[in-house]
C-alpha cells in the first residue's frame, strides 16, 4: 500500500496522432522522460510506412498512450480538451515549457511566471495547461 506522502498525482491521456504517433511519443519522451512501447501492425502498408496500433510513455507523473488508427470520421482538432499537469515551481514549469514547444520557445510570451495556468499548443497540436501550486 502506498503511504499517503508517497502520493503523487498522475495524469493519464489517450491522443489520437493519425500518421505520426511514434514521433510523437519519442518527442514527449525527449519532454518527460520514461519508458516507450509502441505496437505496430504487423504488415507493412503501402509505402512501408509503419502504423502504431497502440503506444504508451510511461514517466513520472504522466502516462501518454496514443494510436495512428482515427475514428471514421477522421481526426479533428479542437479547443475544448487540453492536458493538465501540475508543476512543483515556475522553474519546473519553465523548464517543461521549453520542452514541449522545443524550436518555438521564441515565439512563446515569457511574461507569464505571475499566472496560475498557462496554456500552450506543441508541434502536434495538443493543447496543455501547465499549473503551478504555490
Amino acid at each position: 500500500m502506498i503511504a499517503h506522502t508517497d502520493y503523487k498525482a498522475m495524469s493519464a491521456v489517450f491522443i489520437t496522432f493519425s500518421g505520426n504517433c511514434k514521433k510523437a511519443l519519442t518527442f514527449y519522451q525527449s519532454c518527460f522522460g520514461g519508458v516507450l512501447r509502441l505496437k505496430s501492425f504487423e504488415n507493412k502498408l503501402p509505402a512501408n510506412k509503419e502504423i502504431v496500433v497502440s503506444g504508451s510513455l510511461l514517466a513520472e507523473g504522466i502516462t501518454i498512450h496514443g494510436s495512428d488508427l482515427v475514428h471514421n470520421e477522421g481526426r479533428k482538432l479542437g479547443n475544448y480538451i487540453s492536458i493538465f499537469l501540475g508543476c512543483k515551481d515556475r522553474d519546473e514549469r519553465r523548464e517543461l515549457i521549453e520542452k514541449l514547444l522545443g524550436d518555438e520557445t521564441k515565439s512563446f510570451d515569457g511574461n507569464h511566471d505571475d499566472q496560475k495556468l498557462i496554456e500552450l499548443t506543441d508541434p502536434f497540436d495538443v493543447r496543455w495547461v501547465l499549473g503551478i501550486s504555490d
